[in-house]
């Protein structure tokens, strides 16, 4: 088997860094300079030109997801996450959770849309046409939970994981695989669409956020407290930190604990903070409370239960 890198276990790789390369890349990929560049070129085209405004939350939302996606892949990052086991760890939480929940938070479907030329569009729809069943299944709750746990948990087999850890290719496969199995999960979960063009019911949204986290949450413990060492091909690889095997995984399992946990509970709380505005809108339509008046104080519109909340059409 070709070892990652070249040369994962010699002392030259393993030599501090300097401060200026950190920021290029460790390990040029065309792919991923191509992907992300594309992605920004389409959405500043989209944004560019247009009657429709997009919101500086959500601009700063969506370069900040990709920014975040690129740095975990291209940088010198990708150097420390092959020789630490922690370090990896929160790569993974960038490019499984905290990047694709910020593009999702952004919305930025239509947006990208607008900016793709005229020509492409049309061959966009023919081709989402086309998909529709693939897509339906990719985009069912269920399928995108299962996806978001297994290529998250899949490369932490010990036996998967050693393999991957010395092979490029595969190496390559668990970034993007966990780049793209967080994406759908995501999207289900913060969609701003009401339902049911949101497709998902608040109630839905909590169950689904549930069943992702019990998991991770389970594993992450289990790295966290185990005194046995899980992962021994560090031993080929070496670690760019004087600590034990077993202290690595710790950290390891917190970093991937805590970050976690914060990014759920920030996301249960949305929720949370929904589902108590509808509830409000609710008790007002019922006590029939304006919910715009005019300065003569008469009312000119009343509350309306479902009016911008994910449970109802805005």
């Amino acid at each position: 088997m070709t070892l990652r890198n070249g040369d994962c276990g010699s002392a030259a790789a393993l030599s501090a860094l300097p401060t200026l390369d950190l920021l290029l890349p460790w390990e040029f990929s065309p792919t991923v300079l191509l992907t992300t560049g594309l992605a920004v070129a389409l959405y500043i085209r989209g944004m560019v030109g247009t009657p429709v405004a997009v919101s500086y939350p959500r601009r700063i939302a969506y370069f900040a997801g990709v920014g975040l996606i690129y740095s975990a892949l291209q940088t010198a990052c990708e150097y420390y996450a092959s020789h630490m086991f922690f370090v990896l760890q929160l790569q993974h939480f960038v490019l499984h959770d905290l990047g694709p929940a910020l593009l999702a938070a952004a919305a930025p479907g239509a947006t990208l849309f607008r900016g793709m030329p005229d020509w492409a569009r049309p061959r966009l729809q023919a081709a989402s046409r086309t998909l529709a069943k693939p897509l339906d299944f990719l985009f069912d709750v269920r399928a995108a939970t299962a996806l978001y746990v297994v290529t998250q948990l899949v490369w932490l087999l010990p036996p998967i994981f050693f393999d991957t850890m010395l092979s490029n290719p595969l190496y390559k496969l668990m970034s993007w695989s966990t780049v793209l199995g967080g994406l759908p999960f995501w999207h289900l979960m913060l969609d701003p669409r009401p339902h049911p063009l949101g497709g998902l019911r608040l109630r839905q949204r909590f169950f689904a956020l549930y069943l992702a986290m019990l998991p991770m949450t389970l594993v992450s413990a289990a790295l966290a407290f185990s005194q046995s060492n899980w992962f021994p091909v560090y031993a080929v690889c070496g670690r760019f930190l004087p600590i034990s095997p077993v202290m690595d995984q710790e950290l390891g399992g917190s970093a991937m604990w805590i970050p976690g946990a914060a990014l759920f509970g920030i996301v249960f709380f949305l929720f949370l903070a929904r589902r108590l505005d509808q509830a409000e809108i609710i008790r007002q339509h019922a006590a029939g409370a304006p919910l715009i008046s005019n300065p003569a104080g008469t009312s000119r519109e009343r509350a309306d239960p479902h009016r911008g909340t994910a449970e109802g059409p805005a």
